[in-house]
Order: C-alpha cells, then sequence, then structure tokens
C-alpha cells in the first residue's frame, strides 16, 4: 500500500495532477466555444463529472500492480473516451492534453506493437474531432502536432519502464550473487568446523591417548607409583581427552549450512512481498546441493509471489521431521484459477526430485500460492 501511494503521488504524477487540473480550470472558469452539432452548451456539470471521472480513473491506473491487465486496460480505454466525449461537448485546446496522459498509460498496459495501433487509432478519432465537430481548417496538422506530443511522452515513458526492469533484474541478479556468495562463505565455514573436528579427533585425540598410556606405565613402576604428580598429569590428561571429545562432539552437531544470511539477502531486492523467515535451529541442510535446492525454492516463491500473485507478505518456514526438511512458502495473493507449473516450478521440481525431495503446489483459501517441499535430511 504504501508503494501504491508512493506513486500516487511521485513528481511524475504530480505533473500530470497539475496538466489535468489546469484543463479542467480552463473548462469550467473561461470560456470556450460549443462544437457546432450541439443546439446549445454542454453544462458545467456535465463537463465537470467527465473531468473528474478522468481523474478517477488515471488515479486507479497509477502505480496499481494488485488489478489485472484486463481491468488496467479497461480503465484507460474509458479514459480515452471519457477524453473524447469532452472534446465532443466543449471546443477547448487544452482538452487533446488529456490523450497525452492516456497515452502514458497505455505505454505502461499494453505491449509496443498494440500500444502503438491504440495511439495511431486515437489520433485518427482525433482528426475527426477537429475536422468534422471543430471545424479546424488546420486539422491534419494539429493533429500531426499532438501526435508528436503523445510519441514524445510515450517513449519516455516506454524507455523509464524499460529501465526500471533492467534496475529491477540487475537488483535480483546482484541478491543471487550475493546469496551464492553467502552460501559459499558457509559451505568454507562448515568445512572448515569439519576439518577442525577431525584433526581434533585425529591428532590431539591421538596424542593424548598415548600421553595416557605412557602415564598408566609410570604409575605401575615401583619408583613412580606412589607420585602425586604422575596421578595429578594421568587425572588432567583424562579431563582434557574428554574435553576434546565433547568439542568434536558439539563441531559435529552443528554440522550443516546455515541457509538464513542467504535467504535474507536473496529477498533484499524485492520490495513486495515482504519475507516472513522460520528456520529451525536443527534445520541445517548437509550438502551444497541441498542447499542450491532450497534457495532456488525460495527465488521461484519470491519471483511468482511478486509478478503473479501480486502478494504483500511471504511465508517461509524450514523445518524438520523425523528424516526429513519439509520447506513451506506461503504468500498472501489473490489469484484465482487453476495453478499450471511453468519452467520455473517444474525447474524446481524436478531439481528437488534429484536429491531425493519433491513438491507440492497448491492454492490457499484466500487465492495465494503454497508451496511445501521436503527433501531428506542425509546429503
Amino acid at each position: 500500500m504504501q508503494t501504491r501511494l508512493r506513486t500516487v503521488f511521485s513528481p511524475l504524477s504530480f505533473a500530470a495532477y497539475l496538466a489535468w487540473g489546469a484543463i479542467g480550470w480552463e473548462l469550467l472558469f473561461t470560456r470556450w466555444d460549443s462544437p457546432a452539432w450541439l443546439d446549445a452548451p454542454a453544462p458545467g456539470w456535465l463537463l465537470a463529472g467527465l473531468h473528474l471521472a478522468f481523474l478517477a480513473l488515471f488515479m486507479s491506473v497509477v502505480g496499481n500492480d494488485r488489478a489485472s491487465l484486463g481491468r488496467l486496460r479497461l480503465r484507460v480505454a474509458l479514459q480515452f473516451g471519457i477524453a473524447f466525449a469532452l472534446m465532443a461537448l466543449a471546443r477547448n485546446s487544452t482538452l487533446p492534453i488529456l490523450l497525452i496522459l492516456c497515452v502514458v498509460q497505455v505505454v505502461h498496459v499494453c505491449p509496443p506493437r498494440p500500444a502503438v495501433a491504440i495511439v495511431l487509432a486515437s489520433n485518427v478519432v482525433m482528426f475527426l474531432v477537429y475536422s468534422e465537430l471543430w471545424q479546424f481548417r488546420s486539422a491534419l496538422v494539429n493533429t500531426l502536432m499532438h501526435m508528436s506530443f503523445q510519441a514524445f511522452a510515450g517513449l519516455t515513458a516506454w524507455f523509464g519502464l524499460n529501465a526500471e526492469r533492467a534496475r529491477d533484474a540487475l537488483a535480483a541478479a546482484n541478491a543471487d550473487l550475493v546469496a551464492t556468495r553467502s552460501l559459499l562463505a558457509e559451505t568454507a565455514r562448515d568445512g572448515e568446523r569439519l576439518r577442525l573436528s577431525r584433526e581434533l579427533h585425529d591428532v590431539a585425540g591421538h596424542k593424548l591417548t598415548a600421553l595416557k598410556l605412557n602415564l598408566a606405565a609410570l604409575a605401575r613402576d615401583p619408583r613412580f607409583g606412589e607420585d602425586a604428580q604422575v596421578a595429578l598429569c594421568a587425572r588432567l590428561a583424562d579431563e582434557l581427552l574428554a574435553d576434546i571429545r565433547g568439542v568434536v562432539l558439539q563441531m559435529r552437531r552443528g554440522d550443516g549450512l546455515e541457509l538464513g544470511p542467504a535467504l535474507e539477502a536473496l529477498a533484499s531486492p524485492f520490495p513486495r512481498p515482504r519475507l516472513h523467515l522460520q528456520i529451525a535451529g536443527d534445520a541445517r541442510v548437509a550438502s551444497v546441493a541441498q542447499a542450491e535446492a532450497v534457495l532456488r525454492a525460495v527465488q521461484e516463491g519470491l519471483t511468482n509471489a511478486a509478478r503473479h500473485s501480486q502478494a504483500n507478505n511471504l511465508w517461509v518456514v524450514l523445518r524438520r521431521e523425523g528424516g526429513q526438511l519439509r520447506l513451506d512458502i506461503r504468500d498472501d495473493g489473490r489469484g484465482r484459477g487453476e495453478l499450471t507449473a511453468g519452467n520455473g516450478l517444474g525447474g524446481m521440481r524436478e531439481r528437488l526430485e534429484a536429491i531425493g525431495g519433491g513438491l507440492d503446489v497448491r492454492r490457499t483459501d484466500t487465492g495465494g500460492v503454497h508451496l511445501q517441499a521436503w527433501l531428506p535430511v542425509a546429503a
């Protein structure tokens, strides 16, 4: 909601509101000619109502990524209709500026080719308004002039939209790299921890065992059997060996990869949905392949929630159940219809099945997407 408000009240949107307000002022508080086909000037309340309806539709489209594209395109089409209705009721030179605002929105809700076709069709209608309703002698010149303004605004919006998409793609790629780096660092730390535990067990444990045997031999020697220093050394060797075994056991219990930092880094470039991460203390993966499968599953959940579900929140829970790790990913989207597995979900399923896991995908009662994945604890 906050992102939507920032877009609605952004400087670019404010410029559109300023243009709308200037057009309304001239339409309602200055003199204008009535088109020849009307017997009497259109009532002010009708012009004001249409003008306010245009603003309401404009604000309902700006920054609205929760509505479907079909609804957004319908609202833009209604704005075109209102603009032409106003031009049919009042002969005012500023009214065609409303079409520029419409063109900027068309670029955001339609692919390039349909957008160009819509702009061309709207200018054909505007030419007819100039020539037939307003009876301008230079109808073609006026149409081409306004078409150039529309083209400038539309191309600027298109380049800005492409730059925004490139920025989002770059941010997602950077987050992927940061998450991978975090995973590699955790892999290196885990490998170093395992190496140290083996060194302690094999080297220090071996030498302490040899020391205990030698102290036991000294204790059996009549010359040192009653020596308190020998007994003290034997007791200290026993305690040190027990301590080392405890440290080795603790290090091996902690064996596995910590995924929290990598998952948080993966979600950092997404302004929406917000990630709610919960990882149980004993839910640690045993291999890089398992870590990558979990990482890509959460990444796909984030991407789907942002692009398709229009979700605001994504809950990720990783826990251990018996001999399995369970990954639960759920969003609060408002999708409809049956879920179809695309390349992303198909790749996720294949990656999990390759390491002995699986995937179940379904919709929640509210229309969100619920992904349940599982994989074996052992690598």
